[in-house]
């Protein structure tokens, strides 16, 4: 239990709602920043803003799956205001507030370091990023099915990298029909790719290998699917890109070349927001139970 701990969570959407829910089960002291539009009512949880909300009393502080921008500022489907973490408040807060977010930016990491604050980035979990594959995947194959005119099964089928997302939407597409390859630069990935029956090579063949493609899956966050790249591919090809803003592709030559590429980064949030919200729910859960034996006994 999380009896008398002040979480104070800032923004999302409807992932958060989980969160909140979970956290008053947990009977913990849930205070709302950036949900004065949210029409639900949680027991244990009400609605603040960053003024009303003594910052002594913070143990915890949740933010989004997307963290905060370069400016500070906090994404909330739930708020028609504009919401931003800044130094000052944060300040006030005890030493030991811990901030929790999906993950990190410049902006977050040199703002914990100014105010000495612990920041945990959730979806560097392996835990996490995997139960997260599962949606994800569904959600590809959701995205494939609209923007294509051909059957999965049977089509030929691209995934760079082989990493926790990757391993599942690629063998989510091989169990659907698809010849699926598979790119990726670690020699042990490409010995795991081969070990799973799709077809294996190193990232520097991509040229070569998209040019009889129907669908390409990128997961890597650098820009592999170069413009070069897209220049082999068939017109026809729909390129998805799954990794994080802005993501591994040349959105400008695709679109020059008529290639429809997209961007699709937080598909779980999107697709099934409540089973996504469950998995942060019960990692946070567990990360702020331990935090607050820590707390408890050093008092």
């Amino acid at each position: 239990m999380l009896t008398g701990m002040h979480v104070v969570i800032i923004g999302g959407d409807a992932r958060q709602l989980e969160v909140i829910r979970k956290l008053s089960e947990q009977d913990a002291k849930v205070s709302l920043i950036g949900f004065e539009q949210l029409d639900d009512g949680f027991a244990g949880a009400n609605k603040h803003t960053f003024q009303t909300i003594d910052p002594k009393t913070v143990d915890a502080v949740i933010l989004p799956v997307s963290g905060a921008n370069q400016e500070g500022e906090v994404e909330s489907i739930f708020s028609g205001e504009k919401l931003t973490i800044d130094e000052k408040w944060l300040k006030e807060t005890p030493n030991e507030t811990v901030i929790y977010s999906g993950i990190s930016t410049q902006y977050l990491k040199k703002l914990t370091q100014q105010t000495n604050k612990t920041l945990i980035e959730v979806f560097d979990r392996d835990d996490v990023a995997i139960y997260n594959s599962i949606p994800t995947a569904e959600g590809t194959v959701m995205m494939v099915i609209q923007h294509t005119d051909i059957t999965i099964h049977d089509s030929k089928v691209l995934v760079t990298g082989l990493g926790r997302v990757g391993t599942t939407v690629a063998r989510t597409f091989q169990s659907l029909g698809a010849s699926v390859s598979v790119a990726a630069n670690e020699s042990d990935l490409r010995a795991r790719a081969f070990e799973m029956g799709f077809k294996a090579f190193d990232l520097s063949q991509l040229e070569k290998k998209v040019i009889d493609t129907d669908v390409v899956i990128n997961t890597i966050p650098a820009k592999v699917v170069t413009g070069e790249v897209l220049s082999k591919m068939p017109p026809h090809t729909l390129v998805i890109d799954l990794a994080s803003k802005p993501g591994g592709t040349d959105f400008r030559y695709a679109e020059k070349r008529g290639i429809k590429a997209l961007l699709a980064p937080g598909l779980p949030g999107i697709v099934a927001p409540k089973t996504a919200g469950k998995i942060i729910a019960n990692v946070l859960s567990t990360l702020l139970f331990d935090q607050w034996e820590v707390l408890k006994g050093g008092n």
